[in-house]
């Protein structure tokens, strides 16, 4: 057993501190301006779901800015584009509704918070209208939101996210890699892996 494990909230309270009155004040249960100024901004947004047995999963969803549709203060609504078909996050949804999101928009240094309940829509006029290049979305995970909050900018900053100067170099796709390494793949193997993931960035995207 570690020694030194946190096994209570008054022992956490201890070890942190508590939230100073602004910053309880700023989780609300409805979006406001600010927030649907900022979904439409953004570009990126990660889900996160409970499977049936209570384990988490997170997935990133990304579209041009303002892909998420906001229809009012308290739902919005996330297009599905062509992926890997493992489809975990959609298969949690059907066992439990409650979702998580984090919404981010390329060089700020704040994200949105929101938690709520979620299902799954194949409406064909719902897909039709969050199209892009005359395609629609696959699927739609509309969502109801229960409570949102702007997350502060210190993880961005600390990780220098947005400095281009920190960046690392881009190397070979780790898909690609680990695709060679579990097929003991030779070198031309691994070329043709990597072509094939490729093309499938570039032409089915949507």
């Amino acid at each position: 057993m570690d020694n030194y494990q946190i096994t209570t909230a008054e022992e956490l309270t201890q070890l942190i501190g508590e939230p100073i009155d602004l910053v309880k004040e700023k989780v609300g249960v409805q979006l406001d301006e600010d927030m649907i100024e900022f979904i439409a901004k953004s570009s990126l947004v990660f889900i996160s779901t409970i499977d049936k047995q209570g384990n988490p999963d997170i997935s990133p969803k990304g579209d041009p800015a303002g892909f998420v549709v906001v229809n009012d203060n308290s739902h919005l609504c996330i297009p599905d584009r062509p992926g890997n078909k493992l489809m975990f996050g959609f298969h949690n949804l059907l066992a439990n509704p409650s979702i998580g999101l984090i919404f981010v928009v390329p060089n700020l240094r704040e994200t949105l918070r929101i938690k709520g309940k979620a299902i799954l829509s194949n409406d064909p006029e719902l897909l039709d209208g969050m199209s892009v290049g005359g395609k629609p979305a696959v699927l739609a995970t509309k969502v109801s939101v229960e409570e949102c909050f702007f997350h502060c900018g210190k993880a961005m900053i600390r990780s220098k996210v947005w400095q281009s100067e920190s960046w690392q170099a881009r190397g070979k796709s780790p898909i690609v890699t680990q695709a060679a390494k579990k097929m003991g793949a030779d070198q031309q193997l691994t070329d043709y892996i990597e072509s094939e993931i490729e093309s499938n960035y570039e032409n089915e995207l949507y």
